[in-house]
């Protein structure tokens, strides 16, 4: 998915560059310090998504989308949140109150329609977030990375979920829903109001219970075992 980036501060433009270079699926075309810049470059290229600041000099980012008749999707970033309900009326993708972390980021760029990207191969298109190989999860200052087929589940703890890999347990902030939402649907499986499991760690399923690797056993919820082996038998 090809973007451009509308910053006018040099930390915020070094932290949106590298969050575009660690995610994998974006490619930056270009770096704009005002929306004058942006519009000159767009009169002549096409891209898919813009990370657009709101406060920028000259023109801002909103009324830069008033002049767009077909603007791509947008990603609006700011740090002031009065300008979030003003920001969607212009249907935007997503809008990232700085500082955001970079599973935030991950988030709101999950949110562009997958039909913005058509004319990639399709081999890129299976690259696409859902398919992708890691994770980051925020730990304090840091951002580790997980590979996902080393998940074995993930449990919902309370206000965090807990990541169990085939090395060890990490805690997210994010919800059970998040990772049901965005981790690979065909490989991941909600087989509990509390689990998810990789069903390609699964050793065998006895009754209401599944055996995991590492000796594990995670249990099968009434609501969820009749989809879930219907998913593993089709």
């Amino acid at each position: 998915m090809n973007c451009i980036i509308i910053e006018d501060q040099p930390p915020a433009q070094r932290i949106l560059k590298k969050f575009i270079e660690d995610i994998g699926t974006l490619h930056l075309k270009g770096v704009f310090s005002d929306a004058i810049q942006a519009m000159e470059f767009l009169n002549s290229h096409s891209v898919d998504l813009m990370f657009l600041d709101i406060n920028l000099p000259k023109i801002s980012g909103i009324d830069f989308l008033k002049t767009m008749p077909n603007p791509p999707y947008v990603i609006l970033t700011t740090a002031f949140s009065e300008y979030a309900l003003e920001s969607y009326e212009f249907n935007v993708v997503d809008y990232l109150l700085k500082p955001f972390s970079f599973q935030r980021f991950v988030k709101a760029v999950s949110k562009v329609p997958l039909k913005s990207i058509v004319k990639q191969p399709e081999e890129t298109l299976l690259d696409n977030l859902q398919y992708r190989k890691e994770i980051y999860i925020k730990s304090g200052y840091e951002h580790i990375k997980i590979n996902i087929e080393d998940i074995i589940y993930i449990k919902s703890d309370a206000d965090y979920t807990e990541i169990i890999t085939t090395e060890k347990k990490h805690l997210s902030s994010e919800s059970l829903r998040f990772w049901e939402e965005n981790l690979n649907q065909n490989l991941f499986f909600r087989t509990h109001k509390s689990f998810i499991i990789n069903t390609s760690k699964i050793k065998k399923i006895i009754g209401n219970q599944i055996y995991l690797i590492e000796n594990i056993r995670t249990p099968i919820g009434r609501a969820y075992k009749e989809s879930f082996m219907k998913s593993l038998l089709k």
